[in-house]
Order: C-alpha cells, then sequence, then structure tokens
C-alpha cells in the first residue's frame, strides 16, 4: 500500500487521483478501523492511518474515509477553537479544496461558501489565482493551503489573496516550507520535473518556501501571524489525531485601514 499510494501521488496528475481516490478509499478504510486513532473532522476510529508521501512516506498520515492529512486536521481544530469560522456568517472562498472540507463547509447554514481552483473536479469555479474573477472586499475568509508553490508567481497570487479579502478578513495559506532556507529556493533552471522533485520535493512545485515566507505575504499588505498552535495541544491529542508537531499555522489578516 505504501509503494502504490507513493506511485500514485508521485506520478499522477492531482485532478485524475481526486477523480477517483475517494471511493476506494473509503472501501480500503474498512479494514483500518479501530481505536488507536481518531480523524476530528469525520470522527472516524481506525487501528492505524494510511502511509502518505511521495518521496518520503510519512505513517499514519491520511484517514481513508475524510482523505485527511495531518495538516487537514490541525487546520480542522485551529478553524475551531481560534476563529469565529464555525460560529457567525462567513463568505468564504476556498481555492484548491481539500475532499474532507468540502461536504462538511457547503452543508453549514452560516458559511456562503466558493470553492474554486484551475483544475480540480471538486471546484465549482475555475480560476487563475493569479487573476482572479472577483471583485475588490468580497470574502470574510480565503483557505489556500498548498496551493503558492504551483503558481508561476506567488507575488500576483498573494496580491490578488490580498484584493479580494475583505479589511478585517483573514485567510490561512499554508506551503510546504523548510526550515533549514533562510529565503525561498526559487531557480530558473530548475526547470524540469525531475530536477524540481529533487530540489523542491515535488514533480510540479516551482519553489521551496524559507523562512522568508511571512515576509513574501506581508509585503503585499497581511498580517501575519505564525501560529505554533499544535504545541499547546496536549501529547495525547497530537497522538490521537495523527499530527505533526512541526505545523505552523500562518494565519492572515488584512488590515482593516490601508498601512502607510
Amino acid at each position: 500500500m505504501r509503494f502504490a499510494i507513493a506511485f500514485a501521488s508521485r506520478f499522477i496528475p492531482r485532478h485524475h487521483l481526486q477523480r477517483f481516490s475517494g471511493f476506494m478509499l473509503k472501501i480500503i478504510g474498512l479494514a483500518y478501523l479501530g481505536n488507536k486513532f481518531e480523524d476530528p473532522i469525520s470522527g472516524k476510529k481506525y487501528r492505524k492511518l494510511l502511509p502518505y508521501g511521495r518521496i518520503h512516506t510519512r505513517a499514519n498520515a491520511l484517514a481513508p474515509h475524510s482523505m485527511s492529512l495531518e495538516r487537514h486536521r490541525l487546520l480542522w481544530l485551529y478553524l475551531k477553537q481560534k476563529t469565529n469560522f464555525f460560529r457567525v456568517p462567513n463568505k468564504v472562498l476556498h481555492i484548491a479544496p481539500e475532499y474532507c472540507f468540502i461536504g462538511r463547509f457547503s452543508k453549514m447554514k452560516n458559511l456562503d461558501y466558493i470553492t474554486a481552483d484551475l483544475n480540480s473536479p471538486w471546484a465549482k469555479v475555475k480560476l487563475d489565482v493569479q487573476d482572479m474573477p472577483f471583485d475588490d472586499n468580497v470574502f470574510d475568509v480565503i483557505l489556500c493551503n498548498h496551493v503558492l508553490e504551483h503558481v508561476p508567481s506567488d507575488r500576483l497570487a498573494i496580491g490578488e489573496l490580498f484584493r479580494v479579502m475583505k479589511p478585517g478578513g483573514f485567510g490561512i495559506f499554508q506551503v510546504p516550507l523548510d526550515t533549514n532556507l533562510s529565503e525561498t529556493l526559487e531557480d530558473g533552471s530548475i526547470n524540469t520535473p525531475e530536477l524540481r522533485e529533487l530540489h523542491y520535493g515535488q514533480r510540479d512545485h516551482l519553489r521551496l518556501y524559507g523562512n522568508d515566507y511571512s515576509e513574501r505575504l506581508r509585503k503585499s499588505g497581511f498580517l501575519v501571524t505564525e501560529d505554533n498552535f499544535v504545541q499547546t495541544l496536549s501529547k495525547d491529542l497530537v497522538t490521537r489525531y495523527a499530527l505533526s508537531d512541526a505545523e505552523v499555522i500562518y494565519l492572515c489578516v488584512k488590515p482593516l485601514t490601508e498601512q502607510q
């Protein structure tokens, strides 16, 4: 199973995987039911989770029924515990929507929920995040996770995220990040799938973010908080929910007034 998942995630385009993986994983998941791990998104309990990783496979990473990974489960907990996402009316833009969230968010009566992506079959609006077809100051919340490393100009994309967010709104924009890099690695000569996988960690990535990621977000006007939320959870919960203790949440807020 580990090798099959690694091969599929490396070489099959994501939008093709999205079309058939949900049903297959639900069937496979029946064999994994138990009580050692719990997915806080679906409430399902498992004796173990599926491995996941394109190059370096992580054990107990993928929850079969919801298709959630460690970062998705952490985001769910963060939205519930640290934001008003579930409690007040919010107009939400979800770019590259994850399967584990779509059905749940779309049923929430407090959300005006819009999904968008360039290729995903799960998204209702087809768009390029570098040039979005929305007016200024539209969305209370924007979720855009593991997207910016794929786009030719993350500067344009971040600027668009800022433009369409309402003043006082917030976004969460997670990316793969190497804390050993002081600056983001982005080199035009790294221009083949093989080189990108070698240097950036994935065949369709165009950069590998470093410790300057927050500053790249701030340059577009966001107020950025690096929230080490996972460290506030008990070790038992981190283990129970199969979370990564290294994931930092990047909370981006659009100021109520323009910064001078």
